[in-house]
């Protein structure tokens, strides 16, 4: 039969073997739910175009495609660069990587987070500890050309 001090105990030894504190291990991730729809004209974006998260905050962002376009022509995914990314470079060459999701190959590192491509309505969601180092972080859609017509935003981490 376990003992508080037993379960305690377990509970820290598991947490420093994962690297996590007890209270992080528990933490329940806050739910950030960020909609898109088909372009309005040129234009497109998510319906939050700023998230704000404490250091090491876990989030759970789920992408919900209010769209009509068929996903093969038009889907939306969430991702989360590393500060430093440079976004123009990396969101060129996901232009040109249909075959992997339009997440290219050579970029792989520089993503914190990220979902599958979500067509009409459909939803993906992942969930993530948000940077320890307070800054901003950019978050955007890489399907070819969605972040050119504005599909981007910003996860202020303060």
């Amino acid at each position: 039969m376990w003992n508080v001090r037993t379960m305690v105990a377990t509970t820290m030894v598991m947490a420093c073997v994962v690297g996590v504190t007890p209270t992080e291990a528990r933490q329940t991730p806050r739910t950030i739910t960020l909609t898109v729809t088909d372009p309005v004209g040129e234009k497109m974006s998510y319906s939050l175009k700023q998230i704000t998260a404490k250091p090491g905050e876990k989030l759970k962002v789920r992408i919900v495609s209010m769209a009509q376009t068929p996903k093969i022509v038009m889907a939306h995914n969430f991702l989360l660069l590393k500060e430093g990314t440079n976004i123009k470079a990396f969101t060129d060459a996901a232009a040109n990587a249909r075959a992997t999701d339009y997440i290219p190959p050579a970029f792989k590192a520089a993503i914190i987070a990220q979902t599958a491509m979500a067509g009409p309505g459909e939803s993906m969601e992942v969930t993530f500890t948000a940077p320890t180092k307070p800054g901003k972080y950019v978050f955007l859609c890489s399907f070819a050309g969605h972040w050119a017509a504005g599909m981007t935003g910003d996860l202020i981490v303060k």
